[in-house]
């Protein structure tokens, strides 16, 4: 499995550098919810890798506190899937059950991924802290980058993200995540500019991704109609939804 470029390109100090394998227990002792759950780690995950601990006193960017989250340092591992695993819920899985803000680089035959979700303290029990959404990157081959993925490993290393803190410098690497998206429907790679920016970006994404999962079953359906007045209402919703699509990569564009 090939990880050094993504590992490479963070630029970890030397200081933060871990380097020690994780049993898999770890993960079935933080509270896995189901036996398939269990199943999944224990057949399904060859390996995992704690790369590093970035701290303020080994990087310099200090902690991070409110009434929302914690942030004391950033885990960086690996993980290795079996050919047959799905790692989907694998890394949620593991996302969840590290209580640091983790930098999850994953790899299945000959891709890797990258995965990052922020964490923060639960409303319903005291101390126990839960992730939210997991950021991930489409799967990447190492050997065979295209342009903007290569641009994209390029933008993450720790001497270019925001140093307010380890909260900022974490939404950095997720921000990348989002332009790293953008780009494969633009085939343009740019830097995140700003926090407005960024949640604008966000939105986009998601608006974009709900237009082509609605095309999918739209098209789907249209293909299977019988009758004719039907299936011409749903091909003028399909032009319509095309055009809606069209207009949100205008704004995805530089």
């Amino acid at each position: 499995m090939n990880f050094a470029p993504i590992i490479d390109a963070l630029a970890l100090p030397s200081d933060a550098r871990v380097d020690q394998r994780v049993p898999k227990k770890l993960l079935l002792e933080q509270g896995v919810p189901t036996a398939a759950d269990k199943r999944q780690i224990q057949d399904d995950i060859e390996e995992i890798h704690w790369i590093a601990a970035l701290k303020p006193t080994n990087m310099g960017v200090p902690e991070y506190r409110d009434d929302v989250r914690e942030y004391l340092e950033i885990a960086v591992l690996t993980v290795s899937f079996r050919s047959a695993a799905k790692p989907a819920r694998l890394i949620e899985l593991i996302h969840r059950a590290i209580p640091y803000p983790v930098v999850l680089v994953s790899g299945q035959s000959e891709t890797v991924s990258l995965s990052l979700a922020h964490k923060r303290w639960s409303q319903g029990e005291a101390g126990k802290v839960v992730i939210e959404d997991v950021r991930r990157t489409a799967p990447l081959r190492p050997e065979a980058l295209e342009t903007q993925e290569t641009q994209f490993l390029s933008s993450l290393a720790l001497s270019t993200l925001p140093v307010n803190d380890l909260f900022a410098l974490y939404q950095g690497w997720i921000d990348r995540l989002a332009e790293l998206e953008a780009a494969r429907i633009t085939g343009i790679f740019n830097l995140p500019d700003s926090i407005v920016s960024s949640t604008t970006l966000r939105d986009v994404l998601a608006n974009h991704a709900r237009l082509q999962y609605e095309l999918t079953t739209l098209r789907t359906q249209a293909t299977k109609e019988k009758q004719l007045n039907r299936r011409v209402e749903l091909n003028m919703t399909i032009k319509r939804l095309e055009s809606e699509l069209a207009e949100l990569k205008t704004t995805l564009s530089p």
